[in-house]
């Protein structure tokens, strides 16, 4: 083989980064692309100010599911799909607490994007994890890492998959793009200066139990 015939072979493997995907990054890039359109922005009008989250279209007739936190009792809950369309939510599940679930509805003319609920009971500590938000009211935003820690006492998934103020309600995934968790808080000693990479959710088949039960 010639030099000139080396040099081109060369420079495409050099080359081929710069176009190509790596698994990994094929497997983020999809299921944020299958998700995010499932995925909303909540906000709830409270008495003494706005509270933001994030919620999962559940059910194409509009079922949310997000953090009974982020609403609360707020007198108004507004709705933001991914297509910047607003929808005036009613809350119709609210269980707060240690669960931290509710369930929204909204009425919409068509079928909707739904996310599946996984099974929280198959995780294991160093699975990868991706987990889609609105932090600060930046929507639609992807963060990754593992799941760190599982809390089975506290019923608990700790990660290091960032999660910040906004981020509440927001689906914790597992790589086949199912929910493994909802959002709920971050560990910040220091009043929300920084994320030190300490996050939970809720595991996704306590929310499970709980639709199952409230269904009969």
């Amino acid at each position: 083989m010639n030099k000139r015939v080396w040099i081109i072979i060369i420079a495409m493997f050099i080359s081929l980064p710069s176009f190509a995907f790596s698994v990994r990054e094929k497997s983020a890039v999809s299921i944020y692309e299958q998700i995010n359109p499932a995925i909303v922005m909540v906000d709830s009008q409270l008495s003494d100010g706005l509270s933001c989250g994030t919620g999962c279209i559940i059910d194409k007739t509009g079922i949310i599911l997000t953090s009974a936190h982020v609403i609360d009792i707020g007198k108004t809950v507004v709705v933001t799909m991914n297509n910047g369309q607003n929808y005036n939510a009613k809350v119709i599940k609210h269980l707060g607490e240690n669960k931290d679930i509710a369930l929204l509805k909204i009425n919409v003319p068509e079928d909707l994007k739904t996310v599946k609920l996984g099974d929280s009971e198959k995780i294991k500590v160093g699975e990868k994890v991706l987990a889609i938000g609105n932090p600060f009211g930046f929507n639609g935003t992807l963060t990754q890492g593992i799941v760190s820690r599982i809390d089975y006492a506290k019923n608990r998934i700790q990660t290091d998959a960032a999660i910040n103020p906004g981020s509440s309600g927001g689906p914790l995934l597992n790589t086949k793009g199912e929910i493994i968790g909802i959002n709920q808080a971050i560990y910040n000693p220091d009043n929300n200066i920084s994320n030190i990479g300490i996050g939970f959710a809720t595991p996704i088949n306590l929310v499970k139990e709980y639709l199952k039960e409230n269904n009969g």
